[in-house]
């Protein structure tokens, strides 16, 4: 664990200063660190610029947010706070501001969820490129730092579906001099105490020399050649370059599998991409958060609240969260579709039991809280404490999940510290109920150990999941239907989600409740075809679904599925994989997820003879 940097010790403010009267306030004349964001400005553990300034201002250092500044007109926004000490850092959001933005069928989302009464308009597309490239025009002669999930899933060449092009690394058209990736909680602490020890304010020059004589892990830089810190190595990772790519899907692919596999190591090699005769130098990332790590970051002295100057309008993204609470970082599932992977890593960090009680007694003491604890959870709420038998052996694992194609035998699948921490929860002054909001991997919950003591655990966790915890409703993912297509999105086979209902229906009809699977479904997965989807419909009229949670599929950068849709190969095989890309395609398998709807009923027949499987249609329509 990084030690902290000796600072003179000052009175915390409810929050982080955003504007120039709360710096007169405060008594400060400078800043060290200016944060701008594109989410309105909630000081809540959930969102990353609360837990970077936090995290920065435990360090003695002077911090400000600017959220949601106005890119329009004269900048004033940008402006406001002038010029930091050490250098402006871009954070674009909780989410992907195109995902955010847009639809998988580019059509505009009736609101932002990280906005005050949901208002699309105060974000920008690419929010990192935006914000960046106005503050080099400002103050050309401050370094920006770019970090976040839309800098960590474009650091190197990717697949830009809105643009419907391959794009090269944000860092060449933003102009920004540092691109953390994923959590970024270390090398933001190792970067500023570089900074910091200079004792001076530092310029561009003075924070690239830095950067080539002291480079900082988990971090890309775009170089010149000669300026790559020990040159090019025998031992570094070359990719094909960003115009090899753009010649040849292959290469784009191939380059994908070597991203992804040292995305997930303990040890990873340092990898390099030319673009345009200059060279993007991705330095490895650091080792998982320990537990003590991750607590500081969540014990940091957050309100929990939005700022002030919102002045009670909603935000729908803080109404889901604001009495849930974050159990774990990490997910091991590796699902092909899913970003988590990329930019929290595979590996499992978990809070300890007195941090996560520490932060449930401070939700009790909310003045509006009723009792009811919206999600005990994480990236997936079920891998809490999971983590491999033998370390040894996951130091040197490249997998890119830990339960597919099969549960790896190394794998410790005990949910017993899980149920002690919802036992531990249930038992505080205060708590009514707590419910697991978060989706669940069945596929842990079914798996033989071997182990009679753990799977009599893991039997006595479902009861009480489904017993204790649900709202009527658990979510869980089957995706699919199609074994063939499940397998391209590292999904369990879909006979774990029959025998899963099973044991739900069984447990239901015991304790005499009346509550709801609610599966969702992707449609358009690579690898998906109008017959796999004609077949989902079947098999999910015959369990009496109607279905509610159903997306078509998004490629978003740094997946295995977006590589695989835009390149036309799997990545790993190289083998061909096709993907339904027209409107007209995409809306075929759409419509087999509303079959019971009178609307689609003559396309679905129209469809269903076209494609030879009117044996379908009879199963599909038929009264039971």
């Amino acid at each position: 664990m990084l030690p902290p940097i000796e600072q003179p010790k000052r009175l915390l403010m409810h929050f982080l200063p955003t504007t120039k009267k709360e710096l007169e306030r405060l008594g400060w004349d400078t800043l060290d660190v200016i944060i701008f964001s594109a989410d309105a400005y909630i000081d809540h553990p959930s969102f990353a610029m609360a837990v970077i300034g936090r995290m920065l201002e435990a360090e003695g250092l002077r911090v400000a947010i600017v959220p949601q500044p106005d890119w329009h007109g004269d900048f004033r926004d940008f402006k406001k706070l002038g010029r930091p000490r050490l250098f402006f850092a871009v954070a674009p959001g909780a989410m992907d501001s195109m995902v955010n933005k847009y639809t998988a069928n580019k059509r505009l989302r009736s609101e932002d969820a990280y906005s005050p009464d949901g208002r699309h308009d105060l974000r920008p597309e690419y929010p990192t490129i935006v914000y960046t490239r106005i503050l080099k025009e400002l103050y050309p002669d401050a370094p920006v730092v770019i970090g976040g999930i839309e800098a960590s899933l474009r650091r190197l060449t990717h697949y830009d579906y809105w643009q419907d092009r391959l794009a090269p690394t944000i860092l060449h058209p933003s102009g920004a001099d540092l691109l953390i990736y994923g959590m970024g909680e270390k090398p933001i602490l190792s970067l500023t105490r570089l900074l910091v020890e200079q004792d001076c304010e530092i310029d561009v020059e003075m924070f690239r020399n830095l950067m080539a004589r002291f480079p900082q892990k988990q971090t890309v830089t775009l170089l010149d050649k000669r300026d790559i810190p020990g040159g090019i190595r025998p031992d570094d990772l070359i990719l094909h370059s960003h115009e090899e790519c753009l010649r040849n899907k292959k290469a784009q692919a191939e380059n994908f599998r070597h991203i992804e596999e040292e995305s997930n190591k303990y040890a990873a090699q340092r990898i390099i991409q030319e673009i345009n005769g200059r060279f993007a130098v991705v330095n490895p990332p650091y080792q998982p958060l320990t537990q003590d790590e991750l607590d500081h970051s969540f014990d940091l002295p957050y309100t929990r609240l939005p700022h002030p100057k919102y002045k009670g309008k909603r935000i729908p993204a803080y109404e889901m969260i604001k009495f849930s609470v974050c159990l774990h970082r990490g997910c091991f599932g590796g699902c092909a579709f899913c970003t988590i992977s990329a930019h929290q890593g595979k590996f499992i960090t978990s809070r300890s039991k007195e941090s996560i009680l520490n932060e449930v007694k401070a939700i009790t003491q909310m003045p509006d809280f009723k009792g009811y604890l919206s999600d005990l959870g994480g990236p997936s709420a079920n891998m809490y404490a999971m983590h491999g038998k033998e370390l040894d052996l996951c130091h040197k694992c490249k997998r890119p999940s830990c339960i597919h194609p099969q549960i790896c035998p190394n794998l410790n699948t005990d949910h017993s510290q899980l149920l002690d921490i919802y036992h531990a929860v249930d038992a505080l002054p205060g708590i009514k109920k707590s419910f697991i909001g978060s989706g669940v991997r069945y596929d842990l919950l079914l798996h033989d150990t071997g182990d009679a003591r753990i799977n009599r655990i893991n039997r006595q966790y479902t009861e009480e999941l489904i017993t204790k915890h649900l709202s009527g409703r658990l979510k869980v993912a089957p995706e699919h239907t199609s074994d063939r297509v499940l397998n391209l999105m590292r999904k369990p086979s879909f006979q774990l989600f029959y025998d899963f209902k099973r044991i739900f229906d069984d447990i239901n009809s015991r304790k005499k409740l009346r509550q709801q699977i609610i599966p969702y479904f992707i449609s358009s997965h690579p690898g998906c075809t109008a017959e796999d989807m004609a077949e989902l419909a079947v098999l999910t009229k015959d369990l009496n679904f109607q279905l509610e949670q159903v997306q078509d599929f998004t490629p978003t950068p740094m997946t295995v599925s977006t590589e695989a849709w835009y390149t036309g190969l799997h990545p790993y095989t190289l083998q061909p994989v096709y993907s339904a890309k027209t409107q007209k395609d995409k809306l075929a398998q759409r419509q087999f997820f509303f079959w019971y709807k009178p609307s689609e009923k003559q396309n679905i027949l129209r469809l269903l003879r076209q494609i030879g499987r009117s044996d379908l249609i009879q199963r599909l329509f038929e009264r039971k």
